[in-house]
């Protein structure tokens, strides 16, 4: 995808505020809010941002983890996945998304999907040593 297209979207401007909102509700709720309890939230705000600037195909800035070696150490069950998808639709709802932004970021969800959703939490390792390995089931 070219610049062009990533501004045609929105660009960074609208990643901001759907981060914003997305991230408000996470940490507001009272599971998915227990994984961040330790992170700022303009920190993972800044990461979100930047990795789907740059996979939507603006500019490159993003210098984290790719999402399934950042979630190693996270039971990341399919029920978790599927209830930050239900909070991340939400939203791009709420900040009236065009129907292609909504397509694409669901779409590089997914690619990622299979790496990150663990069957049990035997499956998860460490990052360091000093590493929680982080399970809130409800």
């Amino acid at each position: 995808m070219e610049k062009a297209s990533f501004e045609a979207l929105g660009g960074r401007a609208i990643l901001e505020a759907i981060a914003k909102t997305f991230y408000d509700k996470v940490y507001k709720h009272p599971w998915l809010g227990k994984y961040f309890q330790h992170v700022l939230q303009e920190h993972i705000e800044n990461q979100q941002v930047d990795f789907m600037q740059q996979a939507l195909g603006g500019p490159s800035v993003y210098r984290g983890r790719t999402p399934p070696s950042a979630h190693v150490h996270i039971h990341v069950t399919e029920h978790l996945f599927e209830l930050r998808e239900s909070l991340l639709l939400e939203a791009l709802k709420e900040h009236r998304a065009s129907e292609e932004l909504i397509l694409r970021w669901k779409k590089i969800e997914l690619a990622f999907k299979s790496r990150i959703v663990k069957k049990d939490i035997q499956d998860c390792t460490k990052r360091y040593p000093t590493d929680d390995i982080l399970d809130f089931a409800p």
